[in-house]
Parts: structure tokens; sequence; C-alpha cells
């Protein structure tokens, strides 16, 4: 069975985001055409962060796949490990707040920035 790798940006036990990778398995279609099984969204958001973008850190409000479609993307942990996502790359971001907690940058989130020099278009769709 083929499959297809989901990168996954969470929020773990202690409260901090972290990445984790998960097999998606293609088990439908057609041998020159897998697909995986139909997944639900809730809509969909064009994205353009100019050259020079950078965030603060944040937590994910709604689960969301991100696709990049231009530039390059790097997401940085409160840990200081980074990841950098090219176009045709993608991951899966549910890095929550905490039930019960309060927003706290030094502990929650994520930031991200554009790199490189073009603008950063992606496509945020809701998980």
């Amino acid at each position: 069975m083929l499959f297809i790798t989901k990168v996954v940006l969470f929020t773990d036990t202690d409260g901090r985001a972290r990445f984790r990778e998960e097999p998606v398995p293609l088990h439908q279609g057609k041998p020159e055409a897998v697909l995986s099984a139909l997944m639900p969204s809730g809509g969909f958001q064009l994205r353009q962060s100019p050259v020079g973008f950078r965030s603060t850190f944040h937590c994910t409000t709604d689960p969301q796949w991100v696709f990049i479609l231009q530039g390059q993307m790097e997401i940085s942990l409160q840990d200081g490990s980074a990841r950098v996502f090219k176009p045709g790359e993608h991951f899966y971001s549910a890095d929550l707040l905490p039930a019960g907690q309060t927003f706290d940058p030094t502990v929650h989130g994520h930031w991200s920035r554009q790199l490189g020099p073009d603008a950063l278009v992606t496509l945020f769709v809701r998980g």
C-alpha cells in the first residue's frame, strides 16, 4: 500500500508545539491514480505574505492543512527547532491552545516567516 506523509504540528501534553509524521494511506482509486479516503473540510483561504514577513508566537485557532504554493515558509517552535516548507509541500497545523490555559508566548505555539526572494503564497484548508 502507498502512503503520503502527513507532517503534523501539534500541542504536546506539556503544552508545547511539536512536529510528528503520520502516514496517510492511499488505498482508493486505481493503480495509476491512488487516492486517500475523502477527508472533511470547512472551507479554504489563500494568503500572500510579503518578503520579510515574520509572525510572533501564536497557536492555531482551527486545525488546518497548510499548502505552500509559492516561496518558502519556516515554522519555528519554542524548543528552537524549525522546519522549512517549500512549494508543493504541506503540513497539518493543529497546535491549539490547551483547554483552560491562557496563552503564554514563552510556552505555547509557533512562529512562522517567509524565506527567500519570493512572496509566500499559502493555501489554508480547514480540517
